[in-house]
């Protein structure tokens, strides 16, 4: 399995998850979970779904991250009309 990018917390991301999309990544997150909750798979197979949903929660963190980068708000003049924008102060 080819390795994507590396996750903050030190996961490997595999090249088909780097590939996803948020809403992609975050459904098969979310459908790990509910596998999971339910408890009906067998300890090998759950640790490794939980493995990939460990992935998975990497690489929608990492989306979130650069999408937040993006924000810029729109700064107003004294007017009320847009003059221009700055970056978004997430602090």
């Amino acid at each position: 399995m080819a390795e994507g990018k590396t996750a903050a917390q030190g996961a490997e991301i595999p090249e088909d998850i780097a590939k996803m999309s948020f809403e992609e990544a975050l459904e098969e997150l979310e459908n790990i979970v509910t596998l999971l909750e339910r408890g009906e798979a067998p300890l090998e197979q759950s640790i490794e779904i939980y493995a990939r949903g460990i992935q998975l929660k990497a690489h929608c963190a990492n989306k979130l991250k650069a999408a937040e980068m993006r924000i810029e708000k729109i700064v107003a003049g004294p007017d009320g009309e847009a003059e221009g924008t700055e970056p978004f102060d997430i602090g």
